[in-house]
Parts: C-alpha cells; sequence; structure tokens
C-alpha cells in the first residue's frame, strides 16, 4: 500500500497543487492537519481517499476527527497533529500514546519540521510542510510505502 502523508498546508492551494502530482499514485492519502479544510480539495483533485486529522488552527472546523486510527498491510496507523503531545519538544507523550493504542507507525504535523524516526520499534513521521517549512526543512511532502510487511520512507521535496 502507498500512502501519500502531507500536513501543515494552511490553505495555500499553490502548494497543494505542487504536492498533487506526488500524490496522484498513492492508494491513501493522510493529511495530519492545519487546515484539516485542504483535505477534502486533496481528495476532490486526486479522487484518493484521504485519512484527515484536525490540528491547533483547525478550531472553527467540525466536523473532523482530532485523532484517528487505521490498519494498512496489517501496520496499525496512528495519525494525529501532535500540538496535544508536545512534540515540539520531545516525542515521549505521543510515544507512550502510541504505546497504549499499539501503534506501529505515527503520523503528526504541527512542527513544520520534517521527522522520520524509529523510537523502540515505532516509526514517527512527520512529513513537514509544503507551504511553510521551518527548521531550515524545505517544502515537502511524504510518500510511506507498506508492502509485505516492508515500511519504506521517502520525503519528497517540492
Amino acid at each position: 500500500m502507498r500512502i501519500g502523508i502531507i500536513s501543515d498546508t494552511h490553505r495555500f492551494t499553490a502548494a497543494i497543487d505542487r504536492a498533487i502530482p506526488f500524490l496522484q499514485d498513492c492508494d491513501l492519502i493522510v493529511h495530519a492537519g492545519d487546515n484539516i479544510d485542504d483535505s477534502e480539495y486533496i481528495e476532490a483533485m486526486t479522487d484518493i481517499p484521504v485519512v484527515a486529522v484536525k490540528g491547533n488552527c483547525d478550531f472553527y472546523s467540525d466536523p473532523g476527527k482530532d485523532e484517528d486510527v487505521f490498519t494498512a498491510e496489517d501496520k496499525k496507523i496512528f495519525v494525529c497533529h501532535g500540538h496535544r503531545y508536545g512534540i515540539k519538544y520531545t516525542l515521549v507523550d505521543l510515544y507512550e500514546r502510541a504505546l497504549d493504542l499499539g501503534a506501529n507507525i505515527v503520523i503528526f504535523g504541527h512542527s513544520h519540521v520534517p521527522c522520520y524516526e524509529n523510537v523502540k520499534g515505532i516509526i514517527f513521521i512527520n512529513p513537514g510542510s509544503p507551504s511553510l517549512p521551518r527548521g531550515g526543512s524545505t517544502k515537502g511532502l511524504g510518500i510511506l510505502d507498506i508492502e509485505n510487511g516492508e515500511i519504506n520512507y521517502e520525503r519528497i521535496k517540492i
């Protein structure tokens, strides 16, 4: 299964449009918040299902989930924006939540800084932002491939 990962789009349609070509061959797209409404645009432009969660800038958006959990190729994936877990400082609280959920993979955003980390067997992915990168990072998104139990991740600069 090929999963496109995007976060922190912040209603910058031009940035989303630059990301769309890289998402076209995905089976699923995950939007990790800020702005959850952009997920509707992404789904309309790609005709690919989108799993989306709300971020700290989505206080006006309802309905919408703060967190979601789904399974892909026998891997349990936990999606949240990250702002409620202090991810700008540490992954400890997010790790604890992932343990509670039995997640193999955690997808989050909020910091606008890309991250791919394996912490005691749990993979943490933050694709950064296609519109407002921080921390010296570049604009981008992520592609997660899960096949026969193998997990491969690539960050795409746009």
